[in-house]
């Protein structure tokens, strides 16, 4: 039978790559559900390409221009919150895929998980904010989840098999962003252009620019404790500009397993959607000749602060992960504005990880009420910063 995939967050990068899956694969897979935020136009599209049971825009404004579009097809239509939190636990859905951006992803991929749907995990701010709710409910439920993100891929890939072989060390590998070789006067005058220009990956803009500032990478060490059960001291990163090698495995007789190819999202995305088997594709393949070194560096924290800021975030636990990606989200979203530089955001999150209350032992509400007033706080910072400047 064919699995039947539910998309969150249809429109955005891993989205659309999951659907070139699923195009490629129509034996194997269906559309059950798509859903974006505002990109009404690509959701139309998708839909007439890909004919779901049901599409979801997250924003009502856009729900009058998505039903007269969609008038003619054999789709029902729904818009708001409340209605991405309930297509995901439909029966007819096998798998959902939650590639939704930053904390918006929580709420459905919690209620997904509630309702036994197996998870392909490509919102690792789900994780962040509230790994152990997550996947505390996951057991609970009898339910898998798969990670997308080609690093978590890559180490679940090279765990395979060796379920009764404990785990000494993960190293995550990083390619370093556009800034990996700038010092910290150069990166005073970077631009958003400049940050926008990944050397390696296709992505959209919020992970592209945490890719830049490296809280990509920290936020990928928050959730690799919960997906792959880690102590801090267990996970490590280090820099790979050639973005071959997405990870590995160290165990505790010293050897070490790696998953390597070429960086293409559309790997990690097929092997999610269709574990444990692997199908064939017409991905371009890995030339060893073409890559005749491949280079490794410690990443540089003092510079790229952010990624210190997670794994303290990540030791000290509670809500300050939480409070580490509401911060994130709100100083990435100025700095795409051109409000504030690039240099500000890991100040910005550093203070608003000191006055924020931290929670030891947080519950779902305590993890709401925290995002709210994080980024209430991280709002009030920056239109601070600003008026000085003025």
């Amino acid at each position: 039978m064919k699995k039947r995939i539910a998309i969150l967050g249809s429109t955005g990068s891993i989205g659309t790559q999951t659907l070139e899956v699923i195009a490629q694969h129509p034996d194997h897979f269906e559309v059950e559900v798509l859903t974006a935020n505002n990109n009404i136009e690509l959701l139309i599209q998708q839909a007439k390409v890909f004919q779901p049971n049901m599409v979801v825009v997250a924003n009502h404004c856009r729900y009058k221009v998505l039903a007269e579009a969609l008038k003619d097809e054999p789709i029902k239509i729904f818009a708001g919150k409340e209605a991405l939190e309930q297509v995901v636990q439909l029966e007819t859905v096998d798998l959902v895929v939650t590639a939704m951006v930053g904390y918006s992803g929580l709420i459905p991929t919690l209620k997904a998980i509630e309702a036994g749907k197996h998870i392909a995990l490509a919102n690792k701010e789900t994780l962040v904010v509230a790994g152990e709710i997550i996947t505390r409910e996951a057991v609970k439920n009898n339910v898998n989840i798969y990670p997308v993100d080609s690093e978590h891929s890559a180490i679940f890939q090279c765990l395979a098999g060796e379920h009764m072989n404990e785990i000494e060390k993960i190293y995550l590998t990083a390619s370093g962003g556009p800034f990996r070789n700038l010092s910290e006067a150069e990166l005073e005058t970077v631009t958003r252009e400049d940050a926008l220009k990944h050397p390696n990956w296709d992505m959209g803009a919020k992970i592209t620019i945490d890719s830049a500032s490296m809280m990509n990478k920290g936020f990928e060490v928050i959730e690799a404790k919960w997906l792959f059960d880690l102590q801090p001291q267990q996970i490590d990163v280090i820099v790979h500009p050639q973005s071959i090698i997405h990870s590995i495995v160290q165990f505790r007789d010293g050897s070490m397993k790696a998953q390597m190819g070429l960086p293409d999202m559309k790997l990690p995305i097929q092997y999610a959607l269709n574990f444990p088997l692997r199908l064939p594709s017409d991905f371009k393949r890995f030339n060893f000749l073409d890559y005749p070194k491949l280079t490794f560096e410690q990443p540089n924290t003092k510079i790229f602060r952010n990624l210190a800021l997670a794994f303290e975030a990540l030791k000290m636990g509670g809500n300050l992960p939480c409070i580490l990606n509401a911060a994130n989200e709100v100083v990435v979203q100025a700095f795409l504005k051109e409000k504030i530089r690039f240099v500000d955001m890991p100040g910005l999150i550093e203070e608003s990880m000191q006055r924020v209350t931290n929670i030891k032992t947080p519950v779902l509400e305590d993890y709401i009420q925290t995002d709210k007033e994080t980024r209430l706080l991280t709002t009030s910072l920056i239109r601070q910063r600003s008026k000085i400047k003025m």
